[in-house]
């Protein structure tokens, strides 16, 4: 059952043969009542020539006047017969009936039918009736029957012809079931080729042409493929970059350390640089780890940037800053939540380092489908030129001020992996304004 072959195959084949089933079961039936029918009308008809036929001899005994043209009913056994019965018990037979007699049926004014045993182990059907022949005062009864076996023969070799043909039915059926599930299905079994190709390393993707309902399935795993050599790749830069930023400092510490006198000031500073080196391509093969995952859910922008807010009023109470944040509670960011409080965090702690008195943080709309953050203070600001240099990484416009210089190029790149970006200008409270952009959930 796990197979999907098997379950359309086993499904089709149950209606399948339910319907054949219960088709030829009808055809069979109506082919059946058409023969009884034809049979029935056959013994009524003998009955009624029966009846115009019978009457009574001088001697009272009863006679057929009027024979029914049938030739069977002259020879013996034949299997039509007629029988008549006066009130005193005589009675007269057809010449088929040779010396055999037929059992006393139960006779009315109207037909009565029965069934019951004739010569020769036979089985007839009787019609009999109670009439007044036409110039007698006295009752006769008139009995037809003919033999139900060539009926019999008859219905049921109906039945094989049709059982014969509803079974060819049923197997060509079967057959064309089986190389539609075989057609049908050959799109997924070329899409399993193709993928095997992907995973030996003989094709960079699917490619190929599938049908509307399984064209979106192979668009997805594509799609997957890509996303999983763009994380590879990614790595492999990651790796390539942290090894060639490693080289240098490495090589300054060595020489410092295997210098006759140690340099250990230059030895420390090269220690710190490696530490910051090290933090940086940590949180950019985070985040680059983070996009390749599937996409996170929406978060609340509002909520994460006052949760922020309300630690910094509290790390800066000394200063009496003002932090503000504004903004509709129903914007929604598709970022990890986590990489969220980080571009926060960077971006609301730098305005408040710098601010003197005020920080204002907006949330908004920004475009089809985005949001933003704008981080606004009131300090001094950035020229155009420090704006551009300042998401580079280990770039320090202050180096008196605390830090690594990698908050900014964190966020940047933070926001780049997950479809967004940093811009840095001039905010209207005279300080620098960071707005960040990210997709809208």
């Amino acid at each position: 059952m796990r197979s999907l072959a098997f379950r359309l195959a086993a499904l089709s084949a149950l209606w399948l043969a339910l319907g054949l089933g219960a088709a030829g079961w009808f055809v069979t039936e109506t082919m059946r009542r058409s023969v009884e029918q034809a049979f029935d009308a056959r013994l009524g008809a003998l009955l009624d020539a029966a009846v115009a036929g019978a009457g009574f001899q001088e001697d009272g005994a009863p006679a057929m006047l009027r024979p029914p043209a049938l030739a069977e009913l002259d020879q013996p056994f034949s299997g039509a017969y007629w029988q008549l019965t006066g009130p005193d018990g005589r009675i007269a037979t057809s010449r088929s009936l040779w010396d055999q007699r037929l059992a006393e049926a139960e006779a009315t004014e109207g037909v009565s039918l029965s069934t019951m045993p004739g010569p020769r182990g036979s089985v007839l059907g009787v019609a009999a009736r109670r009439v007044v022949p036409a110039g007698a005062d006295r009752p006769l009864v008139v009995a037809a029957a003919l033999d139900r076996g060539p009926m019999e023969a008859e219905a049921a070799r109906v039945g094989r012809i049709v059982a014969t043909l509803f079974a060819a039915l049923g197997a060509g059926l079967a057959a064309a079931l089986a190389l539609q599930l075989l057609v049908g299905l050959s799109p997924l079994r070329r899409a399993r080729r193709a993928l095997a190709l992907v995973r030996e390393g003989r094709a960079e993707r699917l490619g190929i042409d599938a049908p509307s309902e399984i064209a979106p399935l192979v668009a997805e795993i594509d799609a997957l493929i890509a996303q999983n050599r763009a994380t590879v790749e990614r790595a492999r830069a990651h790796l390539g970059n942290l090894a060639h930023a490693l080289k240098t400092p490495v090589a300054v510490l060595r020489n410092a350390l295997d210098a006759p006198s140690p340099d250990l000031a230059a030895a420390r500073a090269e220690v710190g640089r490696l530490g910051h080196l090290v933090q940086h391509h940590l949180a950019r093969a985070r985040a680059a780890g983070a996009s390749g995952l599937a996409a996170p859910g929406p978060v609340p922008l509002r909520a994460a940037a006052e949760e922020i807010a309300a630690a910094l009023r509290r790390l800066f109470a000394g200063r009496g800053l003002s932090v503000t944040v504004e903004g509709s509670e129903a914007l929604r960011a598709r970022i990890d939540r986590q990489d969220l409080a980080e571009c926060l965090g960077n971006l609301m702690e730098n305005a408040c380092t710098w601010a003197r008195a005020r920080v204002a943080v907006t949330c908004a709309r920004s475009g089809e489908g985005m949001v933003c953050v704008t981080v606004e203070d009131d300090g001094p600001g950035l020229s155009p030129e420090d704006a551009a240099a300042a998401t580079r990484r280990g770039v320090r416009l202050d180096e008196a001020a605390p830090g690594s210089g990698l908050g900014l190029a964190i966020v940047a790149d933070l926001a780049a992996l997950h479809g967004g970006a940093l811009a840095l200008g001039r905010s209207p409270l005279g300080g620098l304004a960071a707005r960040l952009t990210l997709p809208g959930g």
